[in-house]
């Protein structure tokens, strides 16, 4: 399977864990910690993960499934746990779980799975290519499986999505597309 005589890593030689102590200035107006603090969070750990697993500078080229499922609080501690899911031929996913932990009340609940794909890059900025993936548990196979059904997914949607978008012309044919929805055409906004 290793046709480009890199050695291949396996997953548990990029895990990586940040852990940070959610502080008043990463706070919104409601007292709740900013959506985009712990974002910038999960780029970090994920660009620690790709660039151990890939040996090289890795860049964030998307994200998918940033659920914010609970809030977090100011004086929790956020762990973010990151592992290699998928590796391409210059691309990895990284897989990112977030968990914020109450340690008054040792009390830790599961804030965001997110996942990032990453491509490395040598000093010119020109994509190189990444070790494969030693695949050593259940739950490694998993992940690597579904990550890869879930690249060709949002591929087949992007390309069906841009399709759409394309082709779309509002007009009596597409106009009970709107009933029921919180919006009005404004008058002269649709070009015949």
């Amino acid at each position: 399977m290793n046709t480009d005589n890199i050695d291949p890593k396996p997953v548990r030689a990029s895990q990586t864990t940040i852990t940070e102590l959610m502080i008043p200035s990463y706070a919104n107006f409601g007292g709740k910690i900013h959506g985009g603090t712990l974002l910038s969070l999960m780029d970090k750990v994920a660009y620690a993960c790709a660039s151990r697993h890939a040996g090289a500078y890795c860049v964030t080229v998307s994200v998918d499934g940033v659920d914010f499922l609970q809030p977090v609080d100011v004086g929790d501690l956020v762990s973010l746990k990151a592992s290699v899911n998928y590796v391409g031929r210059t691309s990895l996913v990284v897989g990112i779980q977030v968990t914020a932990e109450n340690v008054q009340r040792a009390f830790v609940k599961h804030t965001n799975t997110s996942y990032f794909t990453m491509v490395a890059r040598d000093r010119d900025g020109k994509p190189v290519i990444v070790p494969p993936l030693i695949l050593e548990t259940d739950d490694d196979i998993r992940r690597f499986v579904t990550a890869s059904e879930r690249r060709k997914l949002r591929s087949r949607v992007r390309k069906r999505m841009e399709a759409y978008r394309e082709e779309f012309r509002f007009d009596e044919r597409t106009e009970g597309l709107l009933d029921g929805e919180r919006c009005v055409v404004a008058t002269g906004a649709v070009s015949g």
